[in-house]
């Protein structure tokens, strides 16, 4: 396969991951569909790890790599070296993703455990104990109702989307630099006689 049509496959990809981690980020804010106070948010949301990290990261070099691998080739080598770089910053935006969904998923969700105070009870438990391996343990979140599911599904959606566009940005930094090293595509020969 061509580098630039490599680039264009990952680029279309990239597309649908990015806005699936934004979405996923943003119903972070809205446990079970509700409006919760912004003390009531768990705190991990706020960096904002799948709408810049997963989301506005991997849609810069989702365009350049489609400009990069415009009309099956590789363009120029000069779009293949940016897609590089862009991809680097792709790459980051996904690593940033996964490991503060994993932090997330380890520590738990902020609720409230019956006595109107918002805590996380489940940090600092050692793996052992911890929540996302005792589900009989869910039910000491009260409020707001199902945290530990809806927290569980979004940040495993976010960790996945992560890991899978990191994997997506590092293929297109070796893509990138083949195509920029090796120039663009092999294109076939006419003859001289226009046969």
């Amino acid at each position: 396969m061509c580098t630039g049509k490599c680039s264009r496959c990952i680029g279309i990809i990239l597309f649908p991951l990015a806005l699936c981690a934004i979405v996923s980020n943003i119903l972070l804010y809205f446990p079970n569909g509700q409006v919760l106070q912004l003390s009531e948010i768990t705190d991990l949301v706020w960096f904002f790890h799948g709408i810049l990290g997963a989301g506005i990261l991997a849609i810069l070099p989702a365009f350049m790599m489609l400009g990069a691998g415009g009309a099956g080739c590789c363009a120029n080598r000069c779009g293949m070296l940016l897609s590089v770089f862009l991809s680097l910053l792709g790459l980051a935006g996904g690593v940033y993703c996964v490991v503060f969904s994993s932090m997330a998923l380890t520590g738990g969700p902020l609720c409230d455990t019956g006595d109107g105070e918002y805590i996380y009870p489940f940090r600092n438990n050692t793996l052992e104990y911890n929540y996302l391996f005792n589900q009989t343990t869910w039910s000491i979140c009260k409020e707001p109702e199902n945290i530990i599911l809806w927290n569980i599904v979004l940040f495993s959606i976010l960790l996945a989307i992560g890991a899978i566009e990191a994997v997506l940005c590092f293929i297109q930094v070796v893509n990138g630099l083949i195509g920029c090293i090796c120039g663009t595509c092999m294109r076939k020969k006419t003859n001289i006689l226009g046969m």
